[in-house]
């Protein structure tokens, strides 16, 4: 962990943007002196906070030949190789996970990963495709319901152990989310869920959003996502496994007990 204090790097650099360039020797010698006395080492084994990036000579490599193609992929057309190897690879990633066929985009449906910039935006997206799901349900039970109406309504919950980017997907989407608090083992169970969500029924709440974290930060910590599961889709409630922190384990079949009820899992 670096010993700089706050503010330690503006001194260090010029007020305005340098206008002539430097030979390579002053460049190197700005990223010993400005960048790596400020750097976190994730990758040193002394390093136990968080999670490893995990970077490899393979992953580097790729990461120059990403930055060198440079291409924009926002759409199919905009790079055809892009989009569809992104598609494919995720579908590897899936079966190497042990994901359900129905997960996968061969499967034909309308399954098929996207990456996302971070977890967090995961989160949010998911969270977006909830909203707009129930709404739209909502909307046709009750069409004399405004859109303020019904969002008024909805609420989402998620373990009070699960990464404060699920509260900031509350808040960036304009839900209520519920942080509900975790059996003795500090995860979020079935019985929990559906008492809180009897709850907000009476008061006429609309549950909506129920994020299973699989792998918790600060301890690692496995909610029940089969008990959850079965109380989200009796109820129609879209389910959201995060498991940024341990999903990669389940690659290991001995861990994949951890994620039983997957298939339950809206995404």
């Amino acid at each position: 962990v670096p010993l700089v204090k706050p503010g330690y790097l503006r001194p260090l650099v010029p007020e305005t943007a340098p206008e002539q360039p430097e030979p390579w020797t002053a460049v190197m010698a700005d990223i010993e002196r400005v960048v790596m006395s400020g750097v976190t080492h994730w990758h040193s084994p002394r390093f136990h906070a968080y999670f490893p990036t995990a970077n490899s000579y393979p992953a580097i490599v790729a990461d120059m030949l990403s930055g060198a193609i440079a291409c924009i992929g926002f759409t199919w057309i905009a790079s055809p190789a892009c989009t569809e190897l992104e598609v494919v690879m995720l579908d590897w990633l899936g079966q190497m996970l042990g994901l359900p066929d129905s997960f996968l985009a061969k499967s034909g449906g309308e399954a098929g990963g996207v990456i996302q910039g971070t977890a967090s935006e995961a989160t949010l997206v998911a969270l977006l495709g909830a909203k707009a799901r129930t709404m739209h349900r909502v909307k046709q039970e009750h069409p004399e319901w405004s859109d303020t109406d019904i969002l008024a309504k909805l609420v989402g919950y998620c373990n009070k152990q699960a990464h404060s980017s699920v509260e900031r997907a509350g808040l960036l989407g304009g839900v209520k989310l519920r942080s509900l608090k975790p059996d003795n083992k500090r995860r979020l169970r079935g019985d929990i869920l559906s008492e809180a969500m009897d709850e907000d029924i009476r008061n006429g709440l609309i549950p909506f959003y129920v994020v299973a974290t699989l792998g918790t930060t600060s301890s690692c910590t496995f909610d029940d996502l089969d008990e959850l599961g079965t109380v989200c889709n009796a109820r129609d409630v879209w389910l959201h496994v995060d498991a940024a922190y341990a999903g990669s384990s389940f690659i290991c079949p001995e861990y994949r007990y951890l994620m039983k009820g997957i298939e339950k899992a809206d995404s």
